[in-house]
């Protein structure tokens, strides 16, 4: 069974009202808190071997600070459709990556990136999805069991990890 981590992008900087949406940075809380989560999932032994990723800035910023954490760089592949996605265009695209990739990470925003985790982990009623329920904040990172990526739309996925950057120390 494959992994799935979804990593919501880490707190972006409001600090340039003239930038777009699209465009803004991340604060200084936000690169802690991805340099943080990177060293967490460099840990684990399903670490990713693929990451699909938002094109915003705050996201490629999120993802090269996780990656820079890494013991082994995944393959990245960079998607605009990602910005702001909802859960089926995200279902989409997972279910066109290869079978062989037995771990991939999306990088990407809300609501999407919650709904998607909440719609993954229905029916489960483990303290992860309580917590996930209540809160997906930035720089969260769910990580799901699945049958197969394409599959995934289907049902069977398992919640295994839903960790929070407050949960790192």
């Amino acid at each position: 069974m494959p992994h799935l981590l979804l990593l919501r992008h880490a707190k972006s900087s409001w600090v340039d009202p003239s930038l777009a949406d699209f465009d803004r940075p991340l604060a200084p809380r936000g690169e802690r808190a991805a340099r943080e989560m990177g060293k967490w999932i460099g840990k684990r032994k399903w670490r990713p071997t693929l990451v699909l990723c938002s094109t915003a800035v705050r996201a490629v910023q999120t993802l090269d600070l996780v990656l820079a954490e890494l013991p082994k760089a995944p393959e990245v592949r960079l998607y605009k459709s990602l910005y702001l996605a909802p859960p089926s265009r995200m279902l989409r695209l997972l279910a066109g990556q290869p079978p062989e990739a037995g771990s991939i990470m999306i990088v990407a925003h809300n609501p999407g990136m919650e709904n998607l985790a909440m719609q993954l982990a229905a029916g489960d009623s483990a303290q992860a999805v309580r917590s996930m329920a209540e809160k997906y904040p930035t720089a969260a990172l769910a990580h799901f069991r699945l049958p197969s990526w394409s599959q995934a739309a289907r049902g069977g996925a398992v919640l295994k990890d839903f960790v929070r950057p407050r949960d790192l120390g």
